[in-house]
């Protein structure tokens, strides 16, 4: 997938206003419009053009896409950095104009459909209806967690960045940091939902709120799928032969394994019940890694070659080579 360079698209600073945005895309798009454009390739060009407009024309995305940073070139490969978007309180929905199709994978894999979720947007007063309320919009962001917090359950504060336009129509975002409660055995793409925590109403009316992803930070030494937790545990190739009673470590405290005779690099092991908790919890495996010891000094050599004369081992038996 291509890196597409929106400002450039546009022809435009990456300081530009909101303004500088309009009145460039408004210009481009007279001139490579398919249905008046002598220019080669105008109808691929005002798609593109299109495009870039959807992005930074919405102070959301635009702020979201800003932090992917200015050092990418356009036309370079790129793949979406995970949880990209991470930390960013949106309003808005994905698509906002025209069939997804006519945008590229560049722009689905940040904006896709799940972009923003949607939500109730504002209302405005009805003509001799001062009195009138609506509920505030509601927000959406997605928040990194610990294991532990979900494996416990935890109150922790998170600092949200909200996209915002200034005075001078530049796109900037402000911090916010609320404290919040994660329940016990939440999941990746769960949410957690702040009653009143999204958009204040309109004259008076009730805020919407505010739904938070979950997704899990990366673990030194366990990885979620789904709600189920993995460990790739290193043994011996004589633990692994010979079968074992080894030491692994659990979230809960260390265990111990028995690992068969004749366990294969890759072996799974299930422990019922030790994943995620919850009224289906998850459970915990095992993954054997089989650790080669170094081959260094004479000794260690001599060990395998005494190893290759005394076994009749060959992996290749069955190969055609």
């Amino acid at each position: 997938m291509e890196y597409r360079d929106y400002y450039l698209i546009l022809g435009l600073e990456r300081d530009a206003t909101q303004d500088d945005v309009k009145r460039a895309y408004r210009k481009l798009a007279r001139k490579y419009h398919p249905d008046v454009s002598t220019e080669a390739g105008a109808e691929d060009k005002f798609k593109e053009l299109g495009e870039a407009y959807e992005v930074l024309k919405d102070p959301e995305k635009r702020a979201a896409y800003d932090q992917l940073g200015a050092n990418w070139q356009s036309g370079q490969g790129f793949d979406t950095p995970p949880d990209w978007d991470a930390g960013f309180e949106f309003g808005g929905g994905g698509f906002t104009q025209g069939d997804g199709q006519a945008y590229s994978d560049f722009f689905e894999s940040l904006f896709g459909r799940s972009f923003g979720q949607g939500g109730a947007s504002h209302g405005g007063a009805r003509p001799g209806q001062q009195s009138y309320q609506s509920r505030g919009e509601d927000h959406h962001a997605k928040i990194l967690i610990d294991l532990e917090d979900s494996l416990n359950g935890a109150t922790r504060p998170i600092t949200l960045k909200v996209p915002e336009l200034n005075a001078a129509g530049h796109v900037g975002t402000r911090e916010r940091v609320l404290n919040i409660k994660i329940p016990k055995g939440i999941g990746a793409s769960q949410q957690i939902r702040l009653s009143g925590q999204g958009a204040p109403g309109f004259n008076g009316g009730p805020g919407g709120d505010l739904y938070l992803e979950v997704a899990f930070k990366p673990h030194a030494r366990y990885r979620i799928e789904g709600r189920d937790i993995y460990l790739d545990l290193p043994v011996t190739p004589w633990e692994a032969a010979l079968g074992a009673t080894i030491k692994a470590p659990t979230p809960g405290g260390s265990i111990d394994l028995k690992l068969p005779a004749g366990s294969a690099a890759g072996k799974k092991m299930r422990i019922k019940g030790r994943g995620l908790p919850g009224k289906q919890c998850g459970d915990f495996y095992v993954v054997i890694e089989v650790v080669l010891p170094s081959a260094n000094t004479a000794e260690e050599k001599k060990a395998y070659e005494d190893m290759a004369a005394a076994l009749a081992f060959d992996p290749r038996a069955e190969l055609e080579v």
